[in-house]
Order: C-alpha cells, then sequence, then structure tokens
C-alpha cells in the first residue's frame, strides 16, 4: 500500500494545494521557515546524547508535551521539536526554546521530504502526539530500525468510521497507517479498544491517559484577575467564556447572554474563537448586534464593552480563569468534534458543551456522568442552561467541584509515559546503530 500512497500524495496535494493556500493566507506566519516543509531542516550537531524527534500538530498537543520535555531535558535527553500549524509554531518558540534541541515545522509526507529532513535530524527515537500518523514518516524510521511510539494516542469518531470502512474495503488502508508504529499508548480505553478493532496488536499497547490531564496551569491572583478584565474591558459582573469557538456558536452566545441580561444578571461575553483570523467577521456580527466590543489584539480596551474577543494565540489558560460559565466550542450543530474541555475542567469552572463532541467523546461523556458538565441539544438549550447556570450559585458550585475531582483522579499520565519512552530509548541506543541511509 506504500506504493500506492506515494503515487497518490502529490497529486491528492496539488488538488487541495489551493484551499490549504487560502487558509494559510488567512492564518498568517506560514512564510517563515517555509523551506522545512520540505525537509530542509538545519542541520543539527553530531550527537553526544540520545536525540528524539517529538511532532505535535498544533497548540493544544504543544501545551500538553511541556511535562514530557521537562522529564526529557532532566534525563539528559535531547529534542528535536516539529509543528504542524503556525500558532503551534510559535508557541513552540515562546516556550520551548531552552527545552528543545531545535524547533521546526513538520515536512511534507512525501518520499523526497521526508527522506531529507530524515537525514538532517537523524533521532534514535520518534515521537507522535494524538492523531499523528503518517506512513512516509514512519517508513523513513522503519528502515532506519528507529521505533516510533504514538503517545496520548487518540481516534475521533469520525477518523474510527472511516478506518472501519476502509478496513472492509480495502483491508491495507489500516495496516498503512498504523503498522509501521512501534508502540502506541493510547489515552483512553476507548482509544485502546477501537485501536484493538482496526488490527493494532494489544501487546504493543499501553493505555497511560490523557496527557492534557497533568498540564499544570499558572494560577493568577486575585489582583492579576482584575487587571485583565480592566485589559478586557470586562470590569464588572460575571463573564460568560465561549472557548475555541467556531462560525454558528459565536451567534449562539451572543444569543445565550442578552437572555442572562434579560434575566437582571450583571455579565460580560468573551468570545476565544478557535481560529484568531476569523476576527474581523465576528467583530462584524457584533456591530450589526449593536453591541459595544473590542478586540484584544489592538491592546487594553479604552472603556467598558459587552463583548471582547480574545484573538490572541495561546491565552486561553490564562482567560479562562475569568470565566464563571464556560461554553467549549465546535460542538454545536452542524459541528460534530468538539474542542477540548481539559483546561475548563483543570480550573475547576462550570463546563457545557453541544452535542458535538466526538473529539473528546470519552472525556465528555465521563464529565457529564460525574456531574461535571452540561451537554445541550442546540443553541435554544444553550440559552436555557447558561440561565439556569447564572441564576443558581450552588448548581454552579456542584459542577465546579466535580470537575475538579474528576481531574485529580485522572492524573499520572505524564509519569506513566515518560516510563515506557525511557525504556524504548534505552532499548534503541543499546543497539548498534543502523547504516546511515
Amino acid at each position: 500500500m506504500l506504493w500506492l500512497y506515494r503515487l497518490l500524495f502529490l497529486p491528492t496535494l496539488l488538488v487541495l494545494a489551493p484551499a490549504y493556500w487560502r487558509r494559510m493566507r488567512r492564518r498568517g506566519g506560514y512564510g517563515a521557515k517555509f523551506g522545512q516543509r520540505f525537509g530542509f531542516h538545519p542541520r543539527l550537531p553530531a550527537k553526544t546524547r540520545p536525540r528524539i524527534w517529538l511532532q505535535a500538530v498544533s497548540v493544544g498537543e504543544v501545551l500538553a508535551i511541556g511535562p514530557i520535555l521537562q522529564g526529557l531535558r532532566a534525563d539528559g535527553v535531547t529534542v528535536y521539536l516539529t509543528t504542524t500549524t503556525s500558532t503551534g509554531y510559535r508557541l513552540a518558540l515562546e516556550r520551548y526554546p531552552k527545552l528543545t534541541e531545535g524547533i521546526g515545522y513538520f515536512p511534507l509526507d512525501a518520499w523526497p521530504c521526508s527522506a531529507l529532513a530524515w537525514r538532517r535530524i537523524a533521532p534514535d527515537l520518534a515521537i507522535l502526539m494524538e492523531g499523528e500518523r503518517w506512513p512516509e514518516h514512519v517508513w523513513q524510521a522503519e528502515r532506519r530500525a528507529v521505533p516510533v511510539l504514538g503517545i496520548n494516542a487518540r481516534v475521533s469518531d469520525r477518523t474510527f468510521r472511516r478506518m472501519r470502512l476502509g478496513q472492509r474495503w480495502l483491508p491495507g488502508i489500516p495496516r498503512l497507517l498504523l503498522g509501521g508504529i512501534t508502540r502506541l499508548l493510547p489515552g483512553s480505553a476507548q482509544d485502546e479498544a477501537r485501536f484493538r478493532a482496526l488490527g493494532f496488536p494489544p501487546e504493543r499497547m499501553t493505555t497511560t491517559g490523557n496527557l492534557k490531564l497533568d498540564v499544570a496551569i499558572p494560577r493568577l491572583s486575585e489582583a492579576e484577575k482584575a487587571g485583565l478584565r480592566r485589559e478586557l474591558g470586562l470590569n464588572s459582573g460575571m463573564i460568560l467564556l465561549g472557548s475555541s469557538t467556531w462560525a454558528g456558536e459565536e451567534a449562539a452566545l451572543i444569543a445565550a447572554w442578552r437572555a442572562v441580561r434579560v434575566a437582571g444578571i450583571d455579565c460580560g461575553l468573551l468570545l476565544v474563537p478557535r481560529h484568531a483570523e476569523r476576527r474581523l467577521v465576528i467583530e462584524r456580527l457584533l456591530v450589526a448586534e449593536g453591541l459595544r466590543c473590542h478586540l484584544r489584539s489592538r491592546g487594553p480596551a479604552a472603556e467598558s464593552v459587552d463583548v471582547t474577543v480574545a484573538d490572541t494565540t495561546g491565552e486561553l489558560r490564562r482567560l479562562a480563569q475569568l470565566g464563571d460559565i464556560i461554553f467549549v466550542g465546535k460542538s454545536l450543530p452542524p459541528q460534530t468534534e468538539g474542542q477540548t474541555p481539559v483546561e475548563a475542567a483543570t480550573l475547576g469552572k462550570p463546563i457545557i458543551f453541544g452535542p458535538g463532541m466526538g473529539n473528546f467523546a470519552v472525556i465528555a461523556r465521563e464529565l457529564v456522568q460525574r456531574g461535571a458538565a452540561l451537554q445541550v441539544r442546540d443553541a435554544d438549550h444553550l440559552s436555557a442552561a447558561i440561565v439556569e447556570l447564572f441564576l443558581d450559585p450552588a448548581r454552579r458550585a456542584a459542577l465546579a467541584a466535580a470537575a475538579t475531582a474528576w481531574r485529580e483522579e485522572n492524573s499520572g499520565a505524564t509519569d506513566r509515559t515518560l516510563a515506557i519512552i525511557r525504556a524504548e530509548l534505552a532499548a534503541t541506543t543499546s543497539r548498534p546503530p543502523a547504516a546511515s541511509v
């Protein structure tokens, strides 16, 4: 199947290139280090210590690997970190220059690009985060006898359906995507069951839990919160926060916010869109609604506003500390995949999301079952649920306490993951080096 993948990869890329190019232009920042997309990574110094190539696709994964990088640094292991998105790249440069040997962009999964990157980076171990599974990348590792670990590995509802369909009609597809991976560390029992159903050997899997539940969030002092509220123009009252919202969800939250105000509750609305480049679309919506609004990218607000749009990157964990109720985006119809509710749970916040939480189905189900989150059907149900919660402080407190307890019970993934990485790296570096290819 690899030959077919190679044959189809570049033609498919050419067909999809215009759409990707438009998206890259909207999001910005993709011009820097563009040659790395084609494998032209810097030539790294000769290795004096074990080297890991770690791929974390975007902001969420980059944030989650912080404790892993700290543990590996303490072990004397060097890490070359790659990411896919410009936002993930900027965040990695900001947070991890002292914890890594280098930071770059993941190359296109075409044979010449991947092979060139592999020759230049020359790792002893390759790690892929979450849903990253690249056949050419894994094949390049296999021919060099370099193990590949999939950590925090997950299979979303949509991906699982597609791979099961592929398994039925083209049995080689699951083998192409999973076959060369040395070991998988699923983030949940459901993910492990799905990998088993796709044919991955159970003896090469260990469920370690979700790394994102272990990430510590530095807490703001009351004075820092007050200063942040002033910067946002949300000086008084409660705050309804929309976390990683997608198109259509801002309008639903505006309707919910209006219902809260009609109920007599002093409340501001803080929108954190998943893609900051949508800022002008959201601003036009707010202006059309007759609302006083402010974009955070324009600096501190000059006056109090009704709604602030946090069109910046890497701030969600700070901003979420201001929220009295947090709505988790990409979850209202027609969206089906959901964004992560982990930060909100870690902060002990009342959480609401819609029915479309496919990427975080296990977490969403557990939060609801534990009484740590509310799941609504649609935008109308969202408004009613938010109003009821704002009118019921005891219910909000119960949701928050349950979220905190759930997070504490599900911690420890970092230590389990690091133990396996260390064991695999020790086994790898004790073997004779593979021939250069």
